[in-house]
């Protein structure tokens, strides 16, 4: 009776999202080994064969990090953003695109879903430019100064037709946040942000955010402190008071976009726990942190 109870909980959900697009962003511990990665694959095929539209875009800082290490070459970031030269973008391209969006698309097909690899270079799908140079303070001296991010991008436009084309023939797109700028060079962007823009442009009912913390806490320090629920203009004020800070700020910054931009509600699960999509899902009480308006 369990099982069935599970199934009838579900089927308001599947009712609900039926023929919907569910921008999921992979990142944190559902890619750190290969049996996370498997299961959350398995997770998003069966989206997909219970009548949804998944489309993923996934992430690679750390192991961007490491293959850098390898290779003798040391990371450097400025407020979280990876300063990247030409040398450094070439590792990007061979992470994302060759690596781990292959590791993906091929666990997809694994568990008989019909995954695609695409990066935001194919067909301009993520049209950007130059990000200018990032002005920091020197705390010993007090001087500002600029600091040339190189080859780091900001989105300019979405085009959201090839993605419409993979979804609308039953595929999986698994996408590479790398944009291309009008003089045809290739940028780097920041993950959560390249979910954000895309779930506004194709219409998603969902976004969603893997992670390796619960949600929003609100003492960083207590699991048990999550917050549920948070409407779009309490946000600010949780940022002033500390609740939101760090990293959560941009994931948290990327959800009220992409809520302004028609998203219906914006999730940040913790990717560590297991079948986090399915729950997120598929049950009355959710996990993670609801940003809704």
């Amino acid at each position: 009776m369990r099982d069935v109870n599970i199934l009838v909980e579900a089927l308001p959900y599947i009712k609900k999202f039926h023929n919907k697009k569910i921008l999921i962003k992979y990142g944190g511990h559902a890619m750190i080994d290969d049996e996370s990665m498997a299961s959350t694959s398995r997770d998003t095929v069966l989206l997909k064969y219970v009548g949804m539209k998944p489309i993923i875009v996934h992430g690679g800082g750390p192991e961007i990090s490491r293959s850098m290490d390898k290779l003798g070459k040391q990371p450097k970031f400025i407020k979280g953003l990876r300063v990247t030269d030409e040398e450094t973008m070439d590792i990007v391209k061979m992470v994302l695109v060759g690596k781990i969006s292959t590791n993906i698309v091929s666990q997809i097909n694994l568990h008989g879903g019909h995954g695609i690899g695409i990066s935001g270079k194919d067909s301009g799908l993520i049209n950007a430019r130059k990000k200018p140079a990032h002005r920091i303070t020197d705390l010993e001296t007090g001087l500002e100064e600029e600091i040339d991010l190189g080859l780091v991008g900001e989105i300019v436009s979405i085009n959201s037709l090839i993605i419409h084309m993979f979804t609308d023939n039953d595929f999986i797109p698994v996408i590479s946040p790398i944009g291309i700028s009008d003089n045809a060079n290739t940028l780097n962007l920041n993950a959560d942000t390249a979910a954000g823009e895309i779930a506004k442009e194709i219409d998603a009912e969902k976004l969603i955010i893997l992670t390796d913390v619960p949600g929003v806490l609100k003492d960083s320090d207590d699991p048990d402190s999550l917050i549920q629920k948070i409407k779009i203009d309490e946000v600010d004020d949780l940022i002033e008071k500390g609740i939101i800070s760090g990293g959560m700020i941009p994931k948290v910054e990327t959800c009220v976009r992409a809520i302004e931009g028609g998203v219906k509600s914006a999730h940040i699960i913790d990717g560590r726990l297991k079948h986090a999509l399915l729950l997120e899902i598929f049950t009355t009480g959710g996990i993670g942190t609801m940003i809704y308006k």
